[in-house]
This record gives C-alpha cells, sequence and structure tokens, in this order.
C-alpha cells in the first residue's frame, strides 16, 4: 500500500503522523511511504531521517493526498484538505465530528473512508488511541490550569500546593477516567487539594484504592457538582462519551458563580466541551474570561508537548496502520471489530452512531457498508 503523511496545518500543531521508526516498520513491511517535505522538522524529525527509513519525500500536501492510498495524520483534516481527499481514500485520523457537522459533511463528500482513532475500541472496553493523548492531556492540563491561576494570567493569584502557612489550592476534575485520573495525579503532586467528580462508582472505588486519603472521591449528582465546581480553584473538565458531545456538566449559571480569578481547563472541548461557557481555543491564544473565570480551552493540548505526544500516538496506533496496510481496509475492518468501531464514515454514509444521534444524520452500521 501507499501510505501518505502531510505536514499538519492546524494552529500549532506539530504532531506528525508517522515518525521515521514506524515509516521504516512500513517499509519493512513490503509497503511505500511519502512524507511531505518539513512534516516532522519542528519536533526534530527531520527529512533526512524519513529518507533514511525508506520514505519518499514530496513537495507539498497535494502530492501526499493525491497520490497516497491511505492518508496518516493526527489532527481532524482542514477544509483544505478536506477537499484533497478522493473516493475510497482511507484517511486514519483524530476526527471528532459529533460537535463538527461542516467536517462531516466534508468527508461524506469526499467519498473517502474515514476511521477515526478516539472510536477505535480494546477488549476492556478501553480507547486504545485516544488513551496516550488523554494521558497526555491530563497531565498538561495541570501544568496549564496552575499557570492560569498566576494573577499575570487572570487567575486568583495561587500557588497550586500552597506553601508551610498557607493552603493549597482545591483542584476539581469532572471524570474519573484517563484524562482525570493523569490530571488528578499531577495535581497531587504538586500537593494540591484533589476532589475527583465521577458517576462510576466502581470507577471511584478503584480511584480510592490507588491514592487513598490524598484524593477524594464524590459520587457525580447536579448538587455535587455545584457544590464542588463553586469553592473550586481549577476545575478541570474530563468527562468523556466515546464518540459523542460531550454532556454539559457545568452550566453558566454555576460559572458565574463560581470564585472570580477561578480557573477551568476544558479537555473535553475537542468533543463541543463540558462548561456551557466553552468554546475552542488555540495555542495561540489559549484563554478567555467569562464572568471573571479564566478559561483554558485548547482543542489540541498534547500539539504543545508535540515530540512526547507523536512518539505516544506511534506506539498506540503503528499496529492498526500496520493492519490497514497489510489486509486492505476491508479486511482489516472485517476481521477486527475493534478497529471497525472506528469507522465514522464510509462512501458518503455515517457509519458512526452517536456521531448521527449527535448531527440527527441518518446512520449505517459499519458491517452493512462494508457488506459483512
Amino acid at each position: 500500500m501507499l501510505i501518505g503523511v502531510p505536514k499538519e496545518i492546524k494552529n500549532h500543531e506539530y504532531r506528525v503522523g508517522l515518525t521515521p521508526a514506524s515509516v521504516r516498520e512500513l517499509v519493512h513491511h513490503g509497503h511505500a511511504v511519502l512524507v511531505q517535505a518539513g512534516a516532522g522538522h519542528a519536533i526534530g524529525l527531520e527529512d533526512e531521517q524519513y529518507a533514511a527509513a525508506g520514505a519518499e519525500i514530496v513537495p507539498d500536501a497535494a502530492t501526499v493526498f493525491g497520490r497516497a492510498e491511505m492518508v496518516v495524520k493526527v489532527k481532524e483534516p482542514q477544509p483544505a484538505e478536506c477537499r484533497m481527499l478522493r473516493q475510497g481514500q482511507v484517511l486514519f485520523t483524530y476526527l471528532h465530528l459529533a460537535p463538527d457537522p461542516e467536517q462531516t459533511r466534508a468527508l461524506a463528500a469526499s467519498g473517502a473512508v474515514a476511521i477515526a482513532y478516539e472510536t477505535v475500541t480494546d477488549e476492556r472496553g478501553g480507547l486504545p488511541l485516544l488513551a496516550p493523548m488523554s494521558e497526555v492531556a491530563g497531565r498538561m492540563a495541570v501544568q496549564a490550569g496552575a499557570h492560569c491561576l498566576e494573577k499575570a494570567q487572570g487567575g486568583r493569584g495561587l500557588l497550586l500546593g500552597g506553601v508551610p502557612g498557607v493552603p493549597a489550592a482545591k483542584v476539581v476534575v469532572l471524570g474519573g477516567g484517563v484524562v482525570g485520573t493523569n490530571a488528578a495525579r499531577m495535581a497531587m503532586g504538586l500537593e494540591a487539594k484533589v476532589v475527583v467528580v465521577d458517576r462510576s462508582l466502581a470507577r471511584l472505588k478503584e480511584l480510592d484504592l490507588q491514592f487513598g486519603a490524598k484524593l477524594q472521591t464524590i459520587y457525580s449528582t447536579v448538587d455535587a457538582i455545584e457544590e464542588h465546581v463553586l469553592d473550586a480553584d481549577l476545575v478541570i473538565g474530563a468527562v468523556l462519551l466515546p464518540g459523542a458531545a460531550a454532556p454539559k456538566l457545568v452550566t453558566r449559571d454555576m460559572v458565574a458563580r463560581m470564585q472570580r480569578g477561578a480557573v477551568v481547563v476544558d479537555v473535553a472541548i475537542d468533543q463541543g466541551g463540558c462548561f456551557e461557557t466553552s468554546r475552542p481555543t488555540t495555542h495561540a491564544d489559549p484563554t478567555y474570561v467569562v464572568d471573571g473565570v479564566v478559561h483554558y480551552c485548547v482543542a489540541n493540548m498534547p500539539g504543545g508537548v508535540a515530540r512526547t505526544s507523536t512518539f505516544a500516538l506511534n506506539n498506540a496506533t503503528l499496529p492498526f496502520v500496520l493492519a490497514l496496510a497489510d489486509q486492505g481496509y476491508r479486511a482489516a475492518l472485517g476481521r477486527d471489530r475493534h478497529l471497525r468501531n472506528g469507522l465514522n464514515v464510509h462512501a458518503g454514509k455515517i457509519t458512526c452512531k452517536a456521531v448521527s444521534e449527535a448531527q440527527g444524520l441518518d446512520h449505517q452500521s459499519a458491517e452493512k457498508a462494508l457488506g459483512l
């Protein structure tokens, strides 16, 4: 198979779909790889390294999209990239379609086979291609939140862990999954007072056993969320409904009643955000203020630590890229129901039920779309 890797063009996005080591693995399996010139330059992955691994370096994205049978990216295709997709071409990347009807329409119109990292599943019910970026984003959320709490950034002027004789900040994490666990771990490491709110008693018990008395676990109700959000210094939104729009757990009214200079970091912004006041921001302009509360809603947080993120992502995606290349997408999706769960759009049909429900569109099962 001929696999293409374009340079990412989203604002301040420096990750790259394949590392030179991943390219070498694909070439070892008998495949050819096109890499756009400069695709990995920002994170120290140079064209010479890709060429040494067996890739063909091409001058522009148009060449990559025009020749490749499968395009491997990181972020969702931007409008200009959607226009370069063609009938039957495989796109393997993060899509986050539920809150993005414009992209959904563009992918459907292209006729491409769009497989989303974030809806691929595993035997344990997890999301193996979302997990590494969730780990990064959870850890980054605390870094970002701590910085935003500084007075110069509009925050309350608090040091997250306090100092002897001065109380630590209160950090509330909404959601105890991969993002929430990593956020809680980092916040506790900085000696903040940490509360995790989740609706799964089983998950709360796991967190209690893992972290003990250092972490307070709270069962999620509207009343509990309101109680803990209103006196929090930093609130991290870490909820996820796979493939679907994030639930709005924190209302505009709650935000208006939060402490002046408090900070919210909405990691769920890729799926629409879990605060009613959230809107996507970029690394170039990451924050805004609503009712005195600082909002950090960067939609590609792991892109801020792009080198770490690229290697972590490739560790997870490479086996699936190899399966798609070695077997062809139809056979690979037919044999692996977990990879098949990643199919979001096929030949103009929406094959992810959560996306179709979020946008009120007709749904066709992946099995029917593939003729299984």
